[in-house]
């Protein structure tokens, strides 16, 4: 087996992991917020316990991030120590900021938000509430910087070293607004509020069928769909911002998103469809000369293809173009979804349609394979670069590293992971099945 796959199905696989737990923190710090605001705004005890219930979840996700987000920072040194000595002064960089400017702010509030109920001022609580937020969103910014350069570097140049070359960062700034990271990081805090939305949403649902918690979970829905609307619709526009910077910044990645092989010539636009890489031929639905014009404006504009690129420079196809596909399938969902709910909302018939809130119940699951099919369609249609033109994955593995080294480590990481997510199924269940503190809420009632 090669030592190269394995390191990178091993990376995958504890990133992948990792990524289920940030973007509903993300996501779900939005819903905090508002229901904080609500409760110093109105008094009702209803929005206290709504936001005590839901800090309970953000917690445990929390927690889950953090042990998870550990271990993809000790492979940058063994499994890709070359790779580290490569962009080591600029992600390096990226990953302080993202623990000074970031972790520390959200994890030093959570202890206010979690414990300072009746303890501190529900001014000062609110405060706790703004700044986790705000750290939570703060993380992904250090974190898109770092991935976002390696897809289209800029702000550095190349110092010789013994064995190689090394990136020197030269403008900090020029390498934190690289030319792919205000696209990338608008597409995934859409996704991230998405997955907050839709968790609320379905956690809700369940509640009113099983006709238990219903005044909270009903002002706990109308505050994610507001928000779930708003997120999917903002996919639309941030993902085609997205595709428009790939086109321009990384044309063989928008080649392997569409099936694209022939180049310089108008492209259709696939729906769905199927790569045979062996004859270079995209078979399915397709929208005539559509990519052309939705890049372009113009349906006769030429688009690069991939016999554009020598083989070696191509990443996989098929992988790339079914990913993609996928997440945009997935998209299209949420955003069907969240607008007939809010319809059922407006009409007053949301909360007894139990069909709806069945869907409501499972759509959780959406934004959460949009965001890893998304992540998937980014970075294998990186390949063969780690640091795109500049630094091939294959040069960037360790020298040292062996394959039973990294195989029975994929095996141990797979095991610990399997036994941690039953563990996070677990208590999460436990934390929905108790539900929020009772709430007698009666007219006038305030809290």
């Amino acid at each position: 087996m090669d030592v190269v796959l394995l390191s990178r199905i091993q990376f995958a696989l504890t990133v992948m992991f990792h990524y289920l737990f940030p973007p509903l923190t993300i996501g779900m710090g939005i819903v905090l917020v508002y229901l904080g605001a609500q409760h110093l705004r109105t008094k009702d005890a209803v929005y206290k316990q709504a936001q005590r219930f839901w800090t309970r979840i953000f917690a445990l996700i929390f927690a889950m991030g953090v042990a998870t987000g550990i271990v993809m920072e000790f492979q940058f040194g063994t499994n890709w120590s070359t790779y580290s000595r490569y962009v080591g002064d600029i992600f390096g960089s990226a990953l302080a900021a993202e623990g000074i400017f970031a972790f520390f702010l959200e994890s030093g509030f959570l202890a206010v938000l979690l414990f300072g109920w009746d303890k501190v001022k529900p001014r000062t609580h609110f405060i706790s509430t703004i700044m986790v937020a705000l750290g939570a969103h703060f993380s992904a910014i250090w974190i898109v910087v770092a991935n976002s350069w390696q897809q289209t570097p800029s702000g550095f140049h190349l110092v010789p070293r013994g064995d190689g070359f090394r990136a020197e960062l030269t403008n900090f700034f020029e390498a934190v607004l690289n030319p792919s990271f205000l696209d990338r990081i608008t597409h995934v805090y859409m996704g991230a509020w998405q997955a907050g939305a839709f968790l609320v949403l379905s956690v809700s649902a369940f509640y009113l069928l099983r006709k238990r918690h219903q005044e909270i979970a009903r002002a706990s829905m109308k505050i994610a769909l507001g928000l779930a609307v708003f997120a999917s619709l903002g996919q639309l526009v941030t993902g085609h911002d997205s595709a428009m910077g790939v086109a321009e910044n990384q044309p063989a990645k928008l080649a392997a998103f569409e099936g694209l092989y022939e180049t310089d010539l108008p492209a259709d636009l696939f729906l769905v469809g199927w790569v045979d890489e062996a004859n270079q031929r995209t078979r399915g639905i397709a929208v005539p000369n559509g990519l052309s014009w939705l890049l372009y404006g113009d349906s006769c504009a030429p688009v690069t293809g991939l016999n554009s690129f020598a083989v070696e420079d191509r990443p996989p196809v098929n992988i790339v173009f079914q990913s993609y596909h996928l997440m945009v399938a997935i998209g299209m969902l949420l955003i069907a979804i969240a607008l007939v709910s809010t319809f059922f909302l407006w009409r007053r018939k949301l909360f007894e349609t139990r069909w709806l809130l069945w869907v409501l119940t499972f759509s959780v699951l959406g934004p959460q394979l949009a965001n890893q099919l998304g992540w998937l369609s980014a970075e294998v249609g990186r390949q063969p670069w780690i640091v795109y033109d500049l630094l091939r994955t294959s040069d960037g593995i360790s020298p040292v590293v062996s394959v039973a080294s990294v195989l029975t480590s994929l095996i141990l990481f797979g095991l610990i992971y399997l036994l941690l997510f039953v563990l996070f199924v677990y208590l999460l269940n436990e934390k929905i099945q108790h539900g929020p503190e009772d709430v007698l809420v009666k007219e006038g009632r305030m809290a």
